[in-house]
């Protein structure tokens, strides 16, 4: 289950961790730019990290269920690549949109957030699509307090995604957080109001609506065993960020002011 954060002490490092994580991100996002590999801003990422004394939450990670450690600081998927992609030799071209995931560790407590950002000029339909990702997960940060349940959230993001016209990826999801940087329960995009696990206070979470511009099935690649594609060739966007959950709401300990 959840960590449950209750001292000042654990507040204030997921605080200043997540601020961290904010601030690298918003780095990657201004590097993220044409003629760029995949791999640069991997680089960049990892030694913005470890400069400062914190671990990368994803290198050298094995999930449940695999045997392959995942060989990198940062997750980068573009375009049709919907979450996990592998930073590599990919060179980012004006037009792409490009998902950022990322976590780290700061003094044994782990946050995790994401975004999707446009390099150089996107058509109309990326845009939007963006757009709507970013605006789920803020629909679904603002019904997160005690007391509420995980089908809260989902049905707030799945309703509003479909308004727009996309669709919610249902096999991937947020999740728990805290002393492993993936803890249960798992919090999928899409549910039933006054469903599913109890929110706590002091649960740490952390909220990512994954939307695809067309059908919302994704296939993995078989080959790196990470990298989930759309399987209709379509984009997807993905943001991401962690919340301490309060008695009256949420507090995104992510977000940089």
């Amino acid at each position: 289950m959840a960590t449950i954060i209750t001292t000042e002490e654990e507040k204030d490092i997921v605080r200043e961790g997540g601020k961290r994580l904010g601030l690298i991100l918003q780095v990657l996002a201004s590097s993220a730019k044409a003629g760029v590999t995949t791999k640069e801003l991997d680089q960049i990422a990892y030694k913005l990290i470890t400069k400062e004394g914190d671990k990368p939450a994803f290198l050298n990670y094995t999930p449940d269920g695999s045997d392959r450690p995942y060989p990198a600081t940062l997750c980068v998927s573009v375009n049709s690549e919907v979450v996990h992609g592998i930073p590599g030799s990919r060179v980012l071209r004006d037009g792409d949109i490009v998902g950022l995931d990322l976590g780290l560790s700061h003094k044994g407590l782990f946050v995790d957030s994401a975004i999707t950002v446009a390099v150089g000029e996107i058509d109309d339909v990326s845009k939007r699509l963006v757009e709507t990702t970013k605006e789920a997960l803020v629909r679904g940060m603002n019904v997160v307090k005690a007391g509420a349940r995980i089908g809260d959230i989902g049905e707030v993001i799945e309703r509003y995604v479909k308004t727009e016209g996309f669709a919610i990826v249902k096999i991937l999801g947020g999740h728990a957080l805290g002393v492993h940087p993936h803890e249960e329960p798992y919090i999928p995009n899409y549910g039933k109001r006054g469903t599913g696990p109890l929110l706590k206070e002091g649960m740490l979470i952390a909220l990512e609506p994954i939307v695809n511009e067309g059908s919302p099935k994704v296939t993995l690649d078989e080959k790196d065993g990470y990298t989930f594609h759309t399987e209709d060739g379509k984009r997807s966007a993905h943001f991401e960020h962690t919340l301490l959950i309060t008695k009256d709401g949420a507090e995104i300990v992510t977000l940089v002011d």
